[in-house]
């Protein structure tokens, strides 16, 4: 097949899980014999991001970049305009090339970049955060999971005292995107990449049909792994494994917070990830014991994986499909994580007992400290490998009425 994988997410100095995903599909589809390109934005340049990329395939620019503007934060409210104007940005990229392709898969983070798509063009979306239903794609609000569904709520996302006027323009703004979005999902096929993001969907849009989505979740490349073997400990260090976005949501500060005042002579804290929580971490915690990584290329991620006892992934924020825990259970390694979103999902991936989900931080740090003798290699599960993926995608792309999600 001749596919063309679109996210406005690349070309990136710091490649995001997301873009991580669709380097992954497209290089492995490459692997099989497809033709497949990979169509970005304008900025940064590809050729000055291409080793943090990794794309082994043709890159061509669709849109230009950021997609940013129209002042919301200064207004205090959403733009009921914004976001549909960008979508049809990102539209017009596609249609100038799709005529060239058997499929388009995009990925990214405007649901309803499939409204402008033209209904002949065979075009697949996947939804990888929670912004098919929230405005700020993440349900995250004032350091803690957001559950409401009311669109009048969701004002106070952008302005901590809206007043009548800033929140009915914001309500009207999240139900233009969610109507926009029912019908974008309507027109060409979705897919999900957990049970959990379908589930919130629905709940938020009761009347949306479903017949249209797919379930499929995140996928890592096994090859890339390697195998991790037996930990023989000895007189070393216990190392625990710490990687992602370092914001709130992801909770890695709070947990460092936590944990490192009762952190054990002899353990070590590798936190591998870069965002706005770096200053605060490096100025406060990072010392001997917890090593500030920063930003690096997935090989060596993947490697320092390899090399440590446990894995924590201690988002507190409700986490989508997280390739880190998926990593962490390909990898043998124990993985510690709250029993939230889609994480839940993922345990068929690894061994008995090997994801310890919590319910709290304060639960997580709790058993992490008293569960040392536990930290021992356990491969088991189903593979995540993302060739394993590609029947189920590729038959989607096809139309094939046999697949079902």
């Amino acid at each position: 097949m001749k596919i063309l994988l679109v996210s406005e997410d690349i070309p990136a100095t710091k490649l995001g899980g997301l873009g991580k995903h669709v380097v992954t599909l497209g290089n492995a589809l490459l692997g099989e014999g497809h033709e497949v390109v990979l169509m970005g934005r304008a900025r940064p340049d590809y050729a000055d991001c291409a080793e943090e990329v990794g794309f082994q395939g043709r890159f061509i620019v669709g849109f230009s970049d950021p997609f940013r503007g129209w002042k919301e934060r200064e207004l205090g409210f959403f733009n009921p305009w914004k976001r549909s104007f960008f979508a049809r940005r990102i539209a017009e990229g596609i249609e100038r090339h799709a005529g060239d392709f058997d499929v388009v898969h995009y990925h990214g983070h405007h649901p309803m970049v499939a409204l402008f798509v033209a209904a002949t063009t065979r075009f697949v979306q996947t939804r990888h955060d929670q912004g098919s239903e929230c405005i700020t794609h993440v349900r995250f609000k004032n350091g803690e999971m957001c559950t409401e569904r009311s669109p009048v709520a969701c004002a106070g996302c952008i302005h901590a005292d809206p007043g009548l006027v800033r929140r009915g323009f914001s309500a009207w703004a999240v139900s233009r995107y969610r109507s926009q979005t029912e019908a974008a999902f309507a027109r060409h096929p979705v897919v999900f990449v957990s049970e959990f993001l379908r589930r919130n969907y629905h709940a938020a849009l009761p009347t949306a049909r479903l017949g249209n989505t797919h379930v499929v979740h995140n996928f890592v490349d096994e090859r890339l792994l390697g195998s991790a073997g037996p930990l023989i400990r000895g007189d070393s260090p216990i190392v625990i494994h710490v990687a992602g976005r370092l914001d709130a949501s992801k909770g890695i500060t709070a947990f460092l917070e936590r944990l490192v005042p009762e952190l054990p002579a002899g353990w070590r804290v590798n936190v591998f990830g870069d965002g706005p929580d770096r200053d605060v971490i490096a100025s406060r915690i990072a010392g001997a014991d917890v090593v500030l990584q920063g930003h690096r290329l997935y090989a060596e991620t993947i490697a320092a994986t390899r090399d440590a006892d446990v894995v924590v992934v201690p988002s507190v924020c409700e986490e989508s499909c997280g390739t880190v825990i998926m990593e962490a259970l390909r990898l043998g390694k124990p993985c510690f994580a709250l029993a939230r979103g889609g994480t839940p999902e993922l345990a068929r991936y690894g061994a008995e007992g090997q994801l310890r989900l919590f319910n709290s931080l304060a639960e997580l740090v709790a058993a992490l400290l008293a569960g040392a003798e536990s930290f021992v290699a356990s491969v088991g599960g189903e593979s995540a490998d993302v060739r394993a993926r590609l029947p189920q995608l590729l038959a989607i792309y096809q139309n094939r009425p046999e697949v079902v999600g």
